[in-house]
């Protein structure tokens, strides 16, 4: 007997699926799913019940496909579930955890996801929109918390749907969401440069043109409030925050340039962090723990990746260029879980991103085509963004450092670089 097409067998798994009946569940109760953690789990997404299902229903899928851990299944879902669940067919389709959802009239997102070897429900728990008009920005965000969540329950790891990407275009600041929805400006006056986040994701830190110099701003992006914070006079650049937010460090001067140390929100005088010595050092990246500084240095001749302690002892050197024409290395980013330093180097015609372990500073190329250049670690310590060359112009893209996968991030006119990937938005 031939067997049956993958959209009878949709259709069937889905004849006793009950929302309803996930309601005795205790909310937020992990009860885990076993799986192989060298292979990726396939996951069914169902039929959404409610408003806006099926923009739910793509926008969950999406978010777990993106996150690299799981194999979504592309199968028709048929109508909404009702009844029950046969865990034996979804078996036979390669799915190891089943996702439902819907729309309440209350005003949430309600999320049960089963265990499929379990034969189990793993975790049901309500998302609520806060009155947040249908399919705006904090609606789509609430979806996207929703799909970490599921995410995490399945994997052990949060996604990062829930993230945001600035960036400059035409030198003004830009945001996208992490899926690439939502682009907009994010209305800061004034030609402004090297956009950073502070760990809250509330304030961001940018280096703005005037006419008596370049100076560092800090904006409240919830009331729009800027302020420019004490700075050195002449250029400044590359602002960074310490992960607890308290610093905020960047590069100042004239006839070169040095790391400078400020209280984002006071009114204290910067601290000289490293003495270059007239050589250009710029682009600093805190350590996550933040006991250190990855930046750049030219102190060679040309621009390589150093560390150094936060009061500025212990300089090292942690890349070395071969021998060649040109020697660059710049754009370091340091990675959430401690380990990696990705940055930007030259090679051969074409600048390409790399990463750089900070431990046996074994390098390796992750970009390939085109020209790549300024990587920003996600939230996960898994994904970059970066800007690259290989759709014609500059645009961003992300990459699955773990599979190599890519996606094109922005698209349009105006070329789109210096992106910073933001801490998890907790807030719509």
């Amino acid at each position: 007997m031939p067997p049956r097409p993958l959209r009878t067998l949709s259709v069937l798994c889905l004849l006793a699926l009950r929302l309803d009946a996930q309601d005795t569940i205790p909310q937020g109760v992990r009860v885990g799913l076993t799986y192989d953690p060298s292979s990726r789990p396939g996951v069914f997404v169902t039929s959404v019940a409610g408003a806006n299902a099926d923009t739910v229903r793509a926008m969950l899928a999406r978010n777990l496909d993106f996150g690299d851990r799981l194999t979504v299944i592309s199968a028709d879902a048929g109508p909404p579930p009702v009844g029950r669940i046969n865990y034996e067919l979804y078996a036979k389709m390669g799915a190891s955890a089943l996702v439902q959802a819907s729309v309440t009239p209350q005003g949430s997102l309600h999320v049960a996801v089963h265990d499929i070897a379990g034969k189990k429900v793993l975790n049901v728990s309500d998302f609520a929109f806060n009155g947040s008009k249908e399919l705006s920005p904090a609606w789509r965000m609430v979806v996207h918390r929703a799909s970490d969540e599921v995410e995490r329950w399945i994997t052990s790891t949060r996604g990062i749907a829930a993230t945001r990407v600035m960036f400059v275009r035409d030198q003004r600041i830009w945001i996208v969401d992490s899926d690439g929805a939502n682009l907009a400006p994010m209305g800061v006056g004034g030609v402004a440069l090297s956009p950073s986040w502070h760990p809250t994701g509330r304030y961001i830190a940018y280096a703005a043109m005037a006419d008596d110099g370049t100076h560092i701003v800090v904006r409240d992006i919830t009331t729009g409030q800027g302020r420019r914070v004490p700075d050195q006079g002449g250029s400044n650049i590359t602002p960074t925050f310490s992960p607890d937010g308290s610093t905020l460090v960047f590069s100042a001067g004239d006839d070169g340039t040095d790391l400078y140390a400020v209280t984002p929100f006071g009114s204290d005088a910067p601290r000289r962090v490293t003495v270059g010595r007239g050589s250009p050092t710029s682009s600093p990246s805190f350590s996550p723990d933040g006991r250190k500084i990855a930046y750049i240095s030219g102190r060679l001749g040309h621009p390589e990746v150093y560390i150094t302690d936060t009061d500025g002892t212990n300089a090292e050197l942690l890349t070395e260029s071969p021998s060649g024409d040109q020697p660059y290395r710049a754009n370091p980013d340091w990675s959430p879980d401690g380990r990696n330093v990705a940055f930007t180097s030259q090679e051969g015609p074409n600048l390409q991103v790399m990463v750089i372990n900070v431990r046996d500073r074994k390098i390796r190329q992750l970009t390939g085509d085109a020209r790549n250049e300024d990587p920003s670690w996600a939230p996960d310590g898994r994904h970059v963004v970066f800007t690259s060359t290989r759709s014609g112009a500059k645009q961003l893209w992300v990459l699955d450092t773990e599979s190599g996968r890519t996606r094109q991030l922005t698209r349009g006119a105006g070329l789109a670089r210096m992106a910073a990937w933001s801490p998890r938005m907790e807030q719509p």
